[in-house]
């Protein structure tokens, strides 16, 4: 029996070491791990770039105008008038046309004549290409197609043929042109009597009866005992008889 109290007094110390041991297991089992604190960025996204002024915005072009053609494929010849001194003429030759004339004078007779505008008078006739008042002859490159022309005379008349010229002098008509008058460089010398009295009527009496007044046309008639004829001013309409006053038709 005394033998035996050591040996149960071994088991229960056994016992005792086992039981804080499982304690202490399901103990630190059961205990959480705290969880790591996660620290959001400041920024998603971080990106380098170059410090640069800023750029105006392009505004859109506006739409492109097309260009007129050089040329239409037409054989004309057109002249303006300028001023009172100066004519202006263009024109387009086709190759149509050189063809025809090589095939009329040869075929090297383009490349031997030369272009010439001939500028012609003709101020009260009735051009018909032979029966100018005058004219007179400029010289043009080949590659040109317009041309300013002095022709120094105010109120007169021209035409202008454009040509070929031979070695041998003879000139050739490709194109004609129409016929222009320039305009004058003073004051006309024709004076309107009708419309200077009209004037001096219309002065007269246009604050006492106004503009349009039907009493002015009474006014006119029973001074001048007729109404005048041939106004084109629409205000005056057809002649009205005053007392004692015959219009006659």
């Amino acid at each position: 029996m005394t033998a035996l109290v050591p040996f149960l007094f071994g088991i229960a110390l056994v016992v005792l070491f086992l039981a804080i041991f499982l304690w202490f297991s399901r103990r630190r089992v059961s205990r959480p791990v705290p969880s790591e604190k996660i620290t959001q960025p400041l920024f998603n996204e971080e990106v380098a770039e170059e410090l640069a002024l800023p750029v105006p915005p392009v505004e859109p072009s506006p739409p492109s105008v097309p260009e007129l053609p050089r040329r239409y494929g037409v054989d004309r010849l057109v002249l303006l008038v300028r001023d009172p001194y100066w004519l202006y003429a263009y024109w387009e030759i086709t190759a149509t046309r050189q063809e025809e004339f090589n095939a009329t004078y040869g075929p090297r007779a383009w490349n031997n004549t030369r272009p010439v505008l001939r500028v012609y008078d003709v101020t009260g006739v009735n051009f018909n290409g032979y029966n100018a008042n005058s004219y007179m002859d400029i010289n043009v490159q080949e590659e040109v197609d317009n041309w300013h022309i002095p022709v120094g005379q105010p109120n007169r008349s021209f035409c202008v043929d454009l040509g070929r010229m031979f070695p041998d002098g003879r000139f050739v008509t490709l194109l004609r042109s129409n016929v222009v008058t320039t305009p004058r460089s003073s004051l006309s010398e024709c004076l309107d009597e009708e419309w200077m009295w009209i004037e001096g009527v219309y002065r007269s009496y246009q604050f006492q009866f106004g503009i349009s007044s039907p009493m002015l046309i009474q006014e006119v008639a029973g001074r001048a005992a007729v109404v005048p004829l041939g106004i084109s001013s629409p205000g005056f309409g057809p002649p009205v008889a005053g007392p004692g006053v015959e219009v006659k038709e």
